[in-house]
């Protein structure tokens, strides 16, 4: 069976367990939770948020999550249930500061500059990129998830979610009304199908068959889990 026709078998995901109630998965309505203003941007951060954690698998929740490109206001973070939450991205030491004293560590660090991410191979059993994908070239992406890859615990996860290809002209019409984010979407490089997803983490050596991919919001947004494989050695 080809990676195509692989993906195009793997597209639902279900649990067999809820998680977090929704009292948990909300954030004051006056936290900026992106760069710039946009009406509808804390709405649709926490729209990727939910999905994200009904992604991830209950039995990585004791473990470390690594969130790449968690801003200054790690929403998913400040209210994911792991043992151990890092995040990711430019991130000023004042408020690296006062996450730390709410369990969250912060790290300033620019993947798009390193890719290299300071971390020993193995070190998460979950690693999350939401409404990142979009904001780096393919070359980078490759090069960033090949790290992802090499610091995932063996049977860790990657969890993914980025605009889907049909909605450039939309979330570009959306940012001129004043509904999304102008500073957000000026730093799109491009939207992706599901093709393209599943070939980028082929790239960064996730197999075909450890990808699942899938789409949130009526089909404006795709999410995706890649599982690094648990062994290398074959039976």
């Amino acid at each position: 069976m080809s990676a195509a026709e692989t993906l195009g078998r793997n597209t639902s995901v279900s649990f067999s367990k809820t998680v977090p109630e929704e009292a948990r998965l909300s954030a004051p309505p006056t936290t900026r939770v992106t760069r710039g203003h946009g009406l509808l941007e804390t709405f649709l951060a926490r729209q990727r948020m939910r999905r994200a954690d009904r992604l991830v698998s209950p039995a990585h929740r004791r473990g470390r999550i690594l969130d790449i490109g968690c801003g200054t206001y790690p929403l998913f973070l400040s209210l994911a249930r792991f043992g151990d939450r890092v995040g990711l991205d430019r991130i000023p030491e004042d408020v690296r500061a006062r996450w730390a004293e709410h369990g969250v560590r912060l790290l300033d660090h620019d993947v798009e500059k390193d890719a290299r991410l300071p971390y020993a191979d193995g070190s998460f059993e979950v690693v999350t990129m939401l409404a990142v994908f979009e904001h780096l070239s393919d070359d980078t992406l490759v090069r960033v998830l090949r790290e992802v890859y090499r610091v995932l615990k063996p049977g860790g996860q990657y969890i993914m979610t980025t605009p889907a290809r049909w909605t450039f002209y939309l979330l570009n019409a959306m940012a001129r009304v004043g509904l999304l984010s102008r500073d957000e979407i000026d730093e799109h490089h491009k939207t992706y199908g599901h093709r393209e997803i599943g070939e980028i983490l082929g790239k960064a050596g996730f197999p075909s068959d450890c990808i699942r991919l899938g789409h949130f919001e009526a089909g404006l947004n795709n999410w995706g889990v890649a599982t690094k494989p648990a062994s290398l050695t074959p039976e």
